[in-house]
C-alpha cells in the first residue's frame, strides 16, 4: 500500500506541471490572436468618431495661425518706418517666426488630411455641409488658410519661386472660384437660397476668400487676376453688407454659439484694404477708407459684450473666429502706420497688435485646457439648424 501510494503521488507530481503548461500556452495564445483585431477595431471606431464630428468649421484654427504668421512676417519684414516702436519689433528672431509658420503649416496639413478622409468615407456629411446655408461658407476656410501660409512662407517668395508660386496659387484659388459660381449664382437666380433667405455673418468668408486670392495674385505680379478677384469680392460684399445691415427677417439664421462669427464684419473690409494696397502699391485713400470702416465695425462690436455673453459660457471651437479678424485688423493698422507715420497711428498699431496676440494666446490656452470637448457630439450648424428648404416646407 505504501508503494502504491508513492507511485500515485509521483504521478500526480509529474502530471500536474504538464496540465498547467498546456493551460498557460492556451491562455497566452488567445489574447495574442485577438489583440491585433481589438486594436484595429478601436482605431477604426476612434477614427470614425473623429471624422463624423469633424467639419470645415475647424479650419478656424488654421485661419487664426495663418493670420498670425502673415502678421509677424510683415512685422519683422523690411520697412522704411524709423519709429521706435516699429523698430523694436524687428528684434523678434526669424527662427521664432519660422517655428510659428511651421506649426501653422502642421495644423493646416492635419486638418486637411482629416477633411480629405471625411470626404472619402463620409461624403454624405460633406454634402450636407455643402447644401447648408451656414456650413457651405466654411468650405472657403481651407483655401484661405493655404493662401495665407503661401504669402507668409519664410523660404518661399514669388520672386525666386515664381513658377511654383503660380501653380500653388492656382490650386488654392480653384475651390474659391467653384464655390463662387455656386453661391453667388444662387444669390441672384430664382430659388430657395436667394441672398435675403440665406445671408448670415459667415457668408463674408466667401468675400474674404476672393480678397485673399487677390492679394496673393498681386504679390506675384498678376494685376489683372488680382483686380478680377478683388472686384468679385467687393461687389458681393456691398450687397451682402447691406443685406445683413438691414437685419431682414430671413437673415437671422445663426445660432448663439456661432456669434463669434460677427467679427467677420470687420475682417472683410480689413482684408479689402490689404488687397487693394497690394494692387495699388501703396496704402492710398481707398485702403484708408476700408481700414476706417473696419475700425468702426470693430469698435461697434467690442462695445457690445452682451452680444457674445451666451456663446462664452462654454468653450467651443467657434471661439477661434475671434482670432483671424483681429489679426487682419492689426495687419491693416500696421500698413496704415507705415503710410501715415504718426504717433497716434503707431499707438493704434501697437494696441491692435497686442489685442490680436492676446486673443490668440488665450485661445491656445483654452483649447489645451478643454481638449476633451474639442469634438462635441452636437454640431452647431448642421443638425440643430434646419436648412432653408426645410423651413420653407
Amino acid at each position: 500500500m505504501a508503494i502504491v501510494t508513492s507511485q500515485t503521488e509521483l504521478q500526480l507530481q509529474v502530471d500536474t506541471p504538464q496540465t498547467t503548461t498546456t493551460n498557460t500556452v492556451t491562455t497566452h495564445q488567445i489574447p495574442n490572436s485577438t489583440l491585433s483585431t481589438i486594436v484595429a477595431r478601436r482605431i477604426q471606431e476612434s477614427l470614425t468618431a473623429i471624422l463624423t464630428k469633424f467639419h470645415a468649421g475647424y479650419f478656424r484654427v488654421s485661419l487664426s495661425f495663418g493670420g498670425q504668421a502673415l502678421l509677424w512676417k510683415t512685422l519683422i519684414g523690411p520697412t522704411d518706418d524709423s519709429d521706435t516702436l516699429r523698430l523694436r519689433f524687428h528684434k523678434f528672431h526669424p527662427t521664432a517666426f519660422t517655428l510659428l509658420w511651421s506649426f501653422a503649416f502642421f495644423i493646416l496639413v492635419l486638418l486637411s488630411i482629416l477633411y480629405i478622409l471625411r470626404c472619402l468615407f463620409h461624403f454624405k456629411m460633406v454634402k450636407e455641409e455643402f447644401l447648408h446655408h451656414v456650413g457651405v461658407n466654411f468650405l472657403f476656410a481651407p483655401s484661405i488658410s493655404w493662401l495665407l501660409l503661401l504669402q507668409s512662407a519664410p523660404f518661399f517668395t514669388p520672386n525666386y519661386n515664381q513658377y511654383s508660386y503660380v501653380v500653388l496659387w492656382c490650386v488654392f484659388t480653384l475651390p474659391v472660384v467653384v464655390l463662387d459660381v455656386k453661391i453667388y449664382g444662387q444669390w441672384f437666380t430664382k430659388g430657395k437660397k436667394f441672398l435675403s433667405a440665406v445671408a448670415n455673418p459667415t457668408s463674408q468668408l466667401s468675400v474674404i476668400g476672393n480678397l485673399v486670392g487677390a492679394q496673393a495674385a498681386a504679390n506675384m505680379g498678376w494685376k489683372e487676376s488680382a483686380i478680377c478677384f478683388f472686384s468679385l469680392g467687393m461687389v458681393h460684399y456691398l450687397v451682402l453688407f447691406v443685406t445683413l445691415y438691414q437685419r431682414l427677417s430671413g437673415t437671422d439664421r445663426l445660432p448663439k454659439m456661432l456669434r463669434p462669427a460677427f467679427f467677420l464684419f470687420f475682417a472683410a473690409p480689413s482684408m479689402a484694404s490689404l488687397a487693394w494696397q497690394s494692387i495699388a502699391g501703396s496704402f492710398d485713400t481707398a485702403s484708408k477708407m476700408l481700414f476706417f470702416l473696419s475700425l468702426f465695425l470693430f469698435m461697434s462690436l467690442v462695445c457690445r459684450p452682451t452680444l457674445f455673453k451666451s456663446c462664452m459660457q462654454r468653450f467651443n471651437v467657434a471661439w477661434w473666429a475671434y482670432s483671424f479678424p483681429s489679426s487682419v485688423l492689426a495687419l491693416a493698422s500696421m500698413e496704415y502706420a507705415e503710410e501715415v507715420r504718426g504717433g497716434y497711428a503707431h499707438l493704434l498699431m501697437v494696441v491692435l497688435f497686442a489685442f490680436s496676440v492676446l486673443v490668440s494666446i488665450c485661445l491656445i490656452l483654452f483649447t489645451l485646457i478643454n481638449t476633451r470637448i474639442l469634438l462635441p457630439d452636437d454640431n452647431h450648424f448642421l443638425p440643430h439648424l434646419p436648412t432653408v428648404s426645410q423651413q420653407s416646407k
